[in-house]
């Protein structure tokens, strides 16, 4: 790896405090030869005043993490709810956001053991080369690109992606990129397999369903609208997200934020 590719900074799955603060996040493209198993990295990097916290809240995607921190290194696994993280003081931490196809490996057996959980990362000399690169200047960009090269030499090991594990990943890329794709059985057209065949198979390599995986497409395209407009049209948005009614699309947008979509179009942005 000659450099990590620096790319759009915005992300619709973060959904940042109540306040509409984030920290500055340096995101990632992987190496093209990792595409099978790598999706991006990121890094926050925060510094806060003595007594003041920051709670940012995240709409999972269908895939496990690997974050590493100067103080913390995980296995994240996929998040059926809103993932929160309360920052303080002064850190970092660089993510890895993996393919679907990766988590069996890591997991080491299927995904939905880690479903909703997290676990210490295992890798120690990975850990390292990463909080050596890092150092205390995590405003480096020079260091970042250093540590990212060690996460890549590290998950270079788990290529070839098995053809399992590249059916997850396309069945995944069809419906998160695909609004079209209201309904299980359009999953199960697309790729011809039984629906208990695609249960099975997203359960053992992403520790979900394949309904959860059109219903968190769903709320990251809300999420997405919610926040370009203070008083969006509820009743367009239901409508063009494949719900029944408003009621519907509230009652899913409330479970798993916390807020009904009103309140959460009210809640202050960053400026643009």
């Amino acid at each position: 790896m000659t450099g990590a590719r620096p790319i759009d900074p915005t992300e619709r799955a973060h959904l940042l405090d109540a306040s509409g603060y984030t920290p500055p996040i340096h995101r990632y493209a992987p190496s093209p030869g990792l595409a099978d198993v790598v999706r991006r990295y990121w890094m926050p990097v925060w510094s806060f005043p003595d007594g003041a916290t920051s709670t940012q809240r995240v709409l999972q995607y269908p895939v496990c993490l690997i974050v590493v921190s100067d103080s913390y290194a995980l296995l994240v696994g996929p998040s059926t709810g809103l993932s929160t993280t309360e920052l303080a003081g002064s850190g970092w931490a660089l993510g890895t956001m993996l393919q679907p196809a990766a988590g069996l490996a890591l997991v080491g057996g299927p995904v939905d053991q880690l479903t909703d959980a997290a676990v210490p990362l295992a890798d120690d000399e990975l850990v390292q080369a990463i909080r050596q690169a890092i150092g205390d200047d995590p405003d480096d960009p020079a260091r970042r690109q250093v540590a990212v090269a060690a996460v890549e030499e590290a998950l270079s090991a788990l290529l070839p992606v098995d053809d399992e594990g590249r059916l997850v990943n396309a069945i995944v890329e069809y419906v998160e990129g695909d609004t079209a794709v209201q309904r299980v059985g359009q999953v199960c057209e697309k790729f011809a397999i039984a629906e208990r065949t695609l249960q099975r198979l997203t359960a053992r390599r992403i520790g979900l369903s394949p309904k959860w995986l059109i219903q968190r497409r769903r709320l990251h395209e809300a999420a997405e609208r919610l926040a370009i407009d203070d008083r969006p049209d509820l009743a367009r948005v239901a409508a063009d997200l494949g719900y029944a009614d408003q009621a519907h699309f509230g009652r899913d947008f409330r479970a798993v934020t916390g807020l009904t979509p009103g309140e959460f179009a009210a809640e202050p942005r960053p400026p643009s």
